[in-house]
């Protein structure tokens, strides 16, 4: 007789949502915390409302190698499921656009109440309590940690991954997981601020400004599958693309945009690529439109202002500067004095603002990571190993993530629940 039937490792969302959801099944469930707390990546979730769920919900919000990987999870445990379930344990919503918060609008709060409930289901919560080794017997699993060692029929992996390490991710958990056969997606920073190469940003700090940004690959060999590449002189497909605010920051560039886009910038600087954007600064006007309308205030309605005065009213005035140089235009001159091909090359500089990126603000800053152990090493219905019997993974330790709004929570509570459910099933099978 195992002493456990389902081990979670891990006391995240992810993990947390596995544990209740085991406990419910009647299966005697444990969660092993390296931390001092449960759930404290949760605490800095939403700025610290956490936006745990959304309701707008599409296979286009979830990324990874497989995509698709996620929906036979949401086949079992969706959106509206959570939403229900939060209700359950005491999360009244409070709904903002379609992202759903506590109505405390405290993350402390859905740390709150899977704790109590935990309780009330009588998993035993391990904090503080390191990993030292997993071991295979013929029952299942050994497990020592440094509280002691137990005997459990499964194990949820549900350490997260390498994202804001300070509170738990820290891939600590990793060898055990690459141990039992596992291997993993190139991990690398997601929903991150990016670095940019130009010298103008400390010009630009603190601005921000409505855009459309996309992102391109330098060469047309790393061009995504599916890409028809590019002949000399043309510009490359772009990658992806994304519309919101920008923020500029003294070293590059962020905003939600920016972190929508920037798991592909991170995996290309990983595999040695060239990732530059292209940011268009009047998204609502064409080409032309956008010349119209420089033409009427550097020429009809002049009224003898500069080129600097001339663009007063459109964008802030730092950026304005930046704009013109980039341009080759003195922010003094006379406005009617610009040429034409000059304006033009004005406008290509506003609708195709070119940023090299160099870098990002690192696992530290990262709200989430891209990659994880190969999902095609995972049984799609139950996230159970297909390698080793009796493990089982859930949330972000996944090749699976997130866009902004919810969606990595989302997944994370998903995911969880419907290992928990099949591990206790598998755990419990003796006994019946």
């Amino acid at each position: 007789m195992t002493d456990i039937d389902v081990t979670v490792i891990g006391g995240g969302a992810a993990g947390l949502m596995a544990a209740v959801s085991a406990a419910r099944c009647g299966a005697r469930t444990r969660v092993i915390e390296h931390m001092d707390r449960i759930g404290k990546k949760i605490l800095s979730t939403g700025n610290g409302k956490c936006n745990y769920t959304n309701a707008v919900q599409g296979l286009s919000c979830y990324r990874g190698e497989n995509p698709a990987f996620v929906l036979p999870v949401f086949e079992q445990f969706g959106q509206e499921d959570t939403v229900r379930l939060f209700e359950e344990l005491g999360i009244y919503p409070k709904i903002k656009n379609g992202y759903y918060y506590p109505a405390s609008e405290q993350a402390v709060s859905v740390v709150e109440v899977f704790g109590m409930e935990c309780d009330y289901l009588g998993v035993d919560l391990w904090t503080s309590c390191g990993l030292q080794s997993i071991q295979k017997t013929c029952t299942g699993y050994e497990i020592r940690t440094t509280k002691g060692a137990f005997s459990t029929k499964t194990v949820i992996f549900a350490p997260g991954l390498l994202a804001a390490p300070k509170t738990g991710s820290d891939g600590s958990a990793f060898p055990y997981i690459e141990a039992l056969g596992h291997h993993f997606v190139d991990v690398v920073p997601a929903l991150v601020q990016l670095h940019g190469k130009q010298a103008f940003f400390k010009k630009l700090a603190g601005i921000r400004a409505e855009m459309q940004i996309t992102l391109y690959l330098e060469n047309a060999q790393f061009q995504p599958k599916g890409s028809r590449g590019t002949a000399r002189g043309e510009k490359p497909d772009a990658v992806c693309s994304e519309r919101g605010e920008l923020q500029l920051t003294a070293s590059g560039i962020s905003g939600i945009p920016v972190f929508q886009i920037s798991r592909y910038a991170t995996r290309a600087l990983a595999d040695e690529k060239h990732p530059y954007v292209l940011i268009d600064f009047a998204p609502d006007l064409t080409d032309k439109e956008f010349f119209d309308l420089l033409s009427e205030r550097f020429y009809e309605n002049t009224h003898g202002k500069s080129a600097g005065e001339a663009l007063i009213g459109l964008f802030n005035r730092k950026l304005s500067e930046v704009l013109l140089s980039e341009a080759g235009i003195r922010s003094e001159l006379y406005a009617g004095e610009v040429a034409r091909a000059t304006l033009h090359r004005l406008v290509k500089c506003v609708k195709n603002f070119r940023v090299d990126i160099t870098g990002s603000n690192g696992m530290e800053a990262a709200q989430v990571c891209a990659g994880g152990v190969d999902t095609e090493e995972i049984e799609a219905t139950t996230l159970a190993s297909k390698l080793a019997d009796g493990i089982y993974f859930a949330g972000e330790v996944i090749d699976i993530d997130g866009t902004c709004g919810g969606y990595n929570l989302q997944w994370a509570w998903s995911s969880g629940f419907v290992a928990g459910m099949h591990a206790a099933e598998e755990g419990m099978s003796e006994q019946r």
